[in-house]
């Protein structure tokens, strides 16, 4: 089961712990990259554009909880 991100209003917090700043996120990205390679092989992606991405899990940096985090409001989110 994925974890919502967070939007301009919300934000993480571990529930267990109180951490609302330190997390490991695990995502899986679909994107489409414009890759340039210069005359030694050395790739440059230029652009790239993200067409799906997923949030696996979230888990608190500092205590290791990966079960235990929720969206909450940020401090002078509009209600």
């Amino acid at each position: 089961m994925g974890v919502s991100q967070p939007t301009a209003d919300t934000r993480w917090r571990c529930t267990l712990c109180g951490n609302l700043t330190r997390f490991d996120v695990t995502r899986t990205t679909k994107a489409v990259e414009y890759v340039h390679l210069d005359l030694a092989g050395e790739p440059t992606i230029e652009e790239r554009d993200v067409v799906s991405e997923t949030i696996e899990s979230v888990r608190c940096r500092w205590c290791n909880a990966a079960d235990q985090i929720e969206l909450v409001d940020r401090p002078g989110a509009s209600a």
